[in-house]
């Protein structure tokens, strides 16, 4: 539990003994499940401290989220939702994955954990944000897609005035420049990119901010095959 607590205070952020625990169980229930369903590569005690945990709470050393309404798309094993939501309880939870398989999980780390104010649903990004369109302060997602296909599913969820904070990896000016149309024809606009150091490694990982001007065209997101084939 102490490799969590320094983990965590070495991004200057507070974490106290009672969080502590429930990062400790989150990451038995992660072994555990990862026994019987693929939820992650990451198996090592110290790299899912480092690589999913210190980067899913980043965000926290750079953004207050306070009480806000948070969605995490492709919600995954739970990156970056749930530690979020442990180190910052206020605010409201929405876990959106499309495996069946992988929202059990998230049911259960939710339940185990006694997380409250979180949902976790089963469901296509894109229908999903047929009724819950514009809804969130905030969307967050580690997807492995590009840059621009994230913005096509993640803007539509954001009300005017949010953001859309996408998580990547070190090198993001090539997805940056080829998302800049999608970004501006959804109505967002790239306020900021930070550069984060996770803590005890050499690696860098990235923060890109996506601030919401206006309202998105009800004709997006499409599906996500065209997504993929025709980038806007």
């Amino acid at each position: 539990m102490q490799k969590i607590i320094d983990a965590i205070e070495k991004m200057n952020l507070e974490i106290n003994n009672y969080q502590a625990e429930k990062f400790l169980l989150y990451m038995n229930l992660l072994c555990d499940w990862n026994r019987k369903i693929n939820l992650t590569s990451i198996t090592n005690e110290n790299e899912i401290i480092i690589k999913h945990f210190a980067d899913s709470v980043s965000l926290l050393s750079v953004m207050q989220l306070k009480n806000s309404n948070v969605i995490d798309i492709g919600s995954g094993a739970g990156f970056p939702g749930i530690p979020l939501k442990i180190l910052c309880p206020q605010i409201n939870l929405t876990l959106v994955d499309s495996l069946g398989k992988r929202v059990k999980f998230l049911c259960t780390v939710k339940n185990d954990l006694n997380l409250e104010n979180v949902n976790c649903f089963h469901a296509r990004a894109e229908e999903f944000v047929k009724n819950n369109r514009e809804t969130y302060d905030i969307c967050v997602s580690r997807a492995v897609a590009n840059l621009s296909a994230l913005t096509e599913i993640c803007l539509p969820f954001v009300k005017v005035g949010g953001f859309f904070i996408a998580y990547k990896g070190p090198q993001v000016d090539d997805e940056i420049l080829h998302a800049q149309n999608c970004i501006k024809k959804l109505g967002g606009e790239i306020t900021d990119i930070k550069k984060i150091c996770l803590p005890f490694s050499d690696i860098i990982h990235s923060l890109i901010f996506v601030r919401k001007l206006s309202n998105s065209p009800l004709k997006y997101p499409r599906n996500y095959a065209k997504i993929l084939k025709t980038p806007l």
